[in-house]
């Protein structure tokens, strides 16, 4: 029996970051800086199970926690238009590397059409100095964990995700459970879902899932909002059942 859910999806837009040298001058900049970012999610208090919090959040994290440096930085690096290096990289390459099918050594080896050798330790080091905080997400999770939520990465990512955690030290605010190249699979693979219930043990509609792209909602939880390009602004919806056997999510493209 087929059941129509309507739900609604919400733009958060997102504080500024305060400089570091104002946070180690001052320690309670939070409290006099800040109001409560968490009363920003359409976040409704929810019975806890076993003293667990509800929702469990779910962070999707190029593009909505750190800067994705594939975009910016991979193409002058091998001193490419962004283009050229869409058309002459293998085109499903980075896509077994996401997914731990290939190593990186064999990434190296294929991620070009041609074959052709480069520097795999300096494209490694080019990602890690991309990798940065987006502007006022830091604080978003800082707030968020001060008010005990439980959050996860649920990402499309392969090993390099180590990179990110060496440089920002992610797993002060969250856990990075949900990986593609742990799981095997990719968003939006309903098994990928399917992996993040079986282990976390709730009913789905104890999840939010917040993300950077439409895309990752539209025709699973309902019409997205108009996109707006003038701030960064994060999607925050509902984990809908739906996404565990329906989903129209294009995957982000490498």
């Amino acid at each position: 029996m087929a059941v129509a859910l309507t739900v609604r999806a919400v733009h958060v837009p997102l504080k500024k970051v305060l400089p570091k040298s104002t946070r180690n001058n001052n320690l309670d900049y939070r409290k006099k800086k800040m109001m409560p970012i968490v009363s920003s999610f359409p976040i409704g208090k929810q019975q806890n199970v076993n003293n667990r919090k509800l929702p469990i959040l779910l962070f999707d994290i190029m593009d909505t926690i750190v800067r994705d440096p594939f975009y910016h930085d991979v193409a002058p690096f091998f001193g490419m238009s962004f283009k050229e290096l869409m058309e002459s990289k293998h085109p499903t390459a980075w896509i077994e590397f996401e997914e731990g099918r290939v190593d990186e050594m064999e990434l190296a080896e294929k991620f070009f059409k041609d074959k052709r050798s480069f520097d795999l330790e300096g494209l490694k080091n080019c990602m890690r100095r991309g990798y940065s905080y987006l502007d006022g997400i830091e604080e978003l999770l800082c707030n968020l964990k001060e008010n005990n939520y439980e959050m996860h990465a649920v990402t499309n990512y392969p090993v390099w995700y180590r990179l990110i955690e060496e440089k920002l030290n992610m797993s002060t605010y969250l856990s990075w459970t949900f990986c593609s190249c742990m799981i095997g699979k990719r968003k939006p693979n309903p098994g990928f879902y399917l992996e993040v219930i079986r282990h976390l043990k709730v009913d789905p509609t104890s999840c939010i899932f917040i993300d950077d792209r439409h895309s990752a909602s539209a025709g699973v939880v309902g019409p997205s909002p108009p996109h707006t390009h003038k701030k960064k602004k994060i999607l925050v919806t509902p984990f809908s059942p739906l996404m565990l056997g329906i989903s129209s999510e294009s995957p982000r493209t490498y």
